[in-house]
């Protein structure tokens, strides 16, 4: 088994205020999948320009302070959730155009969390699609939460795949993102920024902030988790999604394209 995550940042336009889809890369992304070798696969998408703007303007995850507050932060549950549900339809379509069978699983219908965290979720139903020989592919999404002072949050893809990896134990975990792995710095903003090629610690890098918005952590978010999940004996690898074949090459095995992630 696969595990396929396809940054926001690479299939929409991240820094763009209003969602807009990447179609050069997505589509390109959706041929390139399609023209791999892989068993049983899972996709995993952010949600870019589609979620990050709405999430943080209505402060999705941030203690309640009033009811009309809440009532605010509802509004603004609904309005993520609805763009996040379009943005996954239309990763879902382009798959399908190119003869992958994609089919949504939206996270907040089966999904809750506590303190931001995945507290229940039931993997029955992506185990049967796999079985079945479909593709599931999950996205970033806003879901409910048991802690009483937030009561709905932002779960990041990034968790996602770590909840993922845990429970399904598999055989490769690949980030596409929009630079080329884990730098010594954020190449976006430093020039003496150094690619590492292998990363064991969050102490192995100096974390610096995303250049754009992002509710879900950015570059240092996604080391966290995937660290945890190297723990458990899971490397993983992030590559460069916007570079030509990348993806490909990652899903037809071949390492050390990117940054990869692993146990000491």
């Amino acid at each position: 088994m696969i595990i396929l995550k396809l940054g926001g940042s690479v299939i929409t336009k991240k820094e763009e205020e209003e969602p807009l889809i990447d179609h050069d890369n997505l589509i390109r992304i959706s041929g390139e999948i399609a023209d791999s070798s892989y068993g049983k696969l899972i996709i995993v998408h952010g949600a870019g320009s589609f979620g990050h703007p709405s999430a943080k303007k209505y402060e999705i995850g941030s203690i309640i302070t009033d009811e009309e507050d809440f009532a605010r932060k509802k509004l603004g549950f609904c309005i993520t959730q609805s763009w996040v549900k379009k943005l996954n339809t239309i990763v879902c379509d382009s798959l399908r155009e190119k003869g992958i069978l994609a089919v949504s699983v939206q996270p907040s219908s089966f999904i809750i969390t506590k303190n931001k965290r995945i507290h229940s979720c039931n993997l029955d139903l992506i185990n049967k699609y796999l079985e079945l020989g479909f593709v599931p592919v999950i996205y970033g999404d806003v879901v409910p939460d048991l802690d009483e002072s937030i009561k709905i949050c932002v779960l990041s893809g990034d968790q996602i795949i770590n909840y993922l990896g845990e429970n399904l134990k598999p055989a490769r975990v690949i980030l596409g993102s929009d630079v080329d792995g884990i730098y010594t710095k954020n190449p976006k903003k430093y020039d003496d920024a150094e690619l590492m090629n292998t990363v064991t610690s969050c102490d192995d890098l100096i974390a610096e902030g995303s250049s754009n918005v992002d509710v879900t952590g950015g570059m240092n978010g996604k080391l966290i988790e995937l660290i945890e999940l190297a723990q458990l004996g899971i490397e993983s690898e992030i590559i460069n999604a916007g570079k030509e074949n990348f993806v490909k090459r990652a899903i037809n095995h071949e390492k050390g394209i990117g940054t990869i992630i692993k146990r000491k």
